[in-house]
C-alpha cells in the first residue's frame, strides 16, 4: 500500500522541487520509529541547530495547570489548561515547554526545524485565550493526549498564534512528529496559517521541505535495497557487484533534509527488529549514529534563504531514544556520550510544580589498567 502510494505522490515532485530550492537545509534534525518483537516501539531522533538551545531535562506533572502564551507574545495571557498526563523529555532556552518527549500513556514525539513554510493562525486578541504558542504545541500534545487518534481529534479545537519566540526574534518555525504506544505515527503542521495532519507510514521525518513533499520524493528510490543485486551473465561473462552495500547505489549521502529523510527510511526499514524495545533502544541509536553532524560541515547565515535567522555552526547538540513501552527516554549529548536515562514510572509525576535536570554532567571514562 505504502509503495502504491509512493509512486501516485511522486507525480508531484517536478512542483515540489520548485517549493525546495530555498529551503533545503536548514536544521538537520532526521527522527524515526522501530517496532520490536515484544510488541514495543522505540522513538529516535537527532536535535540539530546553529544556536545553543541549552537543553535540560523536563518532568511536567499531571494534573497541573499551565497558561500559554497570547497573540501579544506575553506568557500567561493564552489558553490554560490542567495537564491530564505526566510527561518528560528534554526542553530549550530554559523555557517551561518541551521539545523533545514521551508522555505517560506512551504518546512521544519531539519538534523539528521548519523555516521557511511554516506559518501558524492568525488569532484575533479577542480569541487570544483560546491559542498557544507555536513553541508550546508539543508540550500541550503530550499532556493531554495518550494516542494518535486523541491528538487528530482535540488539536483542531484550539489556535496556534503567531506571537514570537523572544531566542528566535521569530515564531517559532517547526513541525511535529508523534507517535503512540500502538505504532500510530502522525506529522503535524501548520502552513498557509491553516492546520494539516498526516498520518504517516514511513514514521520518518527531518526538516523542511513539508512532509508531502518528502513522501512524493520517496518515489525516486524504491530500487534503493539493503540486498546486494543478482549477478548479471552475459554469455560467458559474469558482473557481479564488487562488494556488499551494491543494493543502494544513489543513496543520497549530504547534509540536507530530504537526503536524511531518504536514508532514514532506508535505515529504519532495513534495520533488523529486536526482540524487546531495550534492544531496538540500542539499535536506535546506532542507526541515529549515521545522522550525527559534526562541527563546521554546516554553517548558517541569518539572511541567507536557509539560515532560519540564527548565524552559526551547525551540530548535533542531543540524541534521544524513546522506549514508548518501557516509558524510558534515553539522552546523550554532545560533550558527553554516556546515556542518561529518565524513567518515567521512577519521576515525581504527582509534583506541585516542573522539574529540571541539567544535562552538563561531565563525561566520564573507563580506566582500563585500573
Amino acid at each position: 500500500m505504502l509503495k502504491r502510494a509512493l509512486h501516485t505522490l511522486a507525480a508531484t515532485l517536478a512542483l515540489g522541487a520548485a517549493t525546495l530550492l530555498p529551503i533545503q537545509q536548514a536544521r538537520a534534525c532526521t527522527s524515526f520509529l522501530l517496532k520490536a518483537g515484544d510488541g514495543g516501539f522505540v522513538y529516535g531522533r537527532t536535535l540539530e541547530f546553529g544556536l545553543a538551545l541549552n537543553s535540560e531535562i523536563i518532568i511536567v506533572p499531571r494534573n497541573f495547570g499551565i497558561t500559554g502564551t497570547g497573540p501579544d507574545g506575553k506568557a500567561g495571557t493564552g489558553l490554560s489548561w490542567t495537564t491530564k498526563y505526566g510527561t518528560g523529555g528534554t526542553n530549550a532556552f530554559g523555557l517551561p515547554v518541551i521539545v523533545d518527549g514521551v508522555n505517560e500513556a506512551g504518546l512521544a514525539g519531539g519538534m523539528l526545524y521548519l523555516p521557511g513554510l511554516a506559518l501558524y493562525q492568525d488569532v484575533p486578541a479577542a480569541e487570544g485565550k483560546s491559542s498557544i504558542a507555536a513553541h508550546e504545541v508539543l508540550i500541550y500534545a503530550l499532556t493531554n493526549f495518550a494516542t494518535v487518534a486523541e491528538v487528530k481529534e482535540g488539536l483542531p479545537k484550539i489556535k496556534v498564534n503567531r506571537s514570537i519566540l523572544d531566542a528566535l526574534k521569530m515564531p517559532a518555525p517547526m513541525h511535529i512528529t508523534l507517535h503512540d504506544a500502538s505504532g500510530a505515527s502522525l506529522v503535524i503542521e501548520y502552513i498557509g496559517g491553516q492546520l494539516q495532519m498526516h498520518d504517516n507510514p514511513t514514521t520518518v521525518l527531518t526538516n523542511a521541505p513539508s512532509f508531502d513533499w518528502h513522501v512524493a520524493n520517496l518515489g525516486n528510490y524504491l530500487s534503493l535495497s539493503a540486498f546486494n543485486p543478482q549477478p548479471l551473465k552475459l554469455g560467458s561473462l559474469t558482473i557481479a557487484p564488487p562488494s556488499t552495500g551494491a543494493g543502494a547505489p544513489g543513496l543520497p549521502g549530504d547534509m540536507s533534509s530530504p537526503a536524511r529523510f531518504v536514508r532514514a527510511f532506508l535505515y529504519s526499514r532495513a534495520a533488523p527488529v529486536s526482540a524487546t524495545s531495550a534492544e531496538a533502544s540500542s539499535l536506535a541509536f546506532h542507526i541515529l549514529n549515521n545522522f550525527d553532524i559534526s562541527p563546521g560541515i554546516i554553517r548558517t547565515s541569518a539572511d541567507s534563504a536557509t539560515g532560519g535567522g540564527v548565524t552559526g555552526i551547525e551540530t548535533t547538540e542531543w540524541t534521544a531514544v524513546v522506549d514508548l513501552k518501557a516509558r524510558r527516554y534515553m539522552i546523550r549529548t554532545y560533550d558527553n556520550n554516556q546515556t542518561r536515562v529518565l524513567d518515567l514510572t521512577k519521576a515525581p509525576l504527582d509534583g506541585k510544580q516542573i522539574t529540571t535536570i541539567p544535562l552538563n554532567q561531565p563525561a566520564s571514562m573507563v580506566d582500563l589498567l585500573k
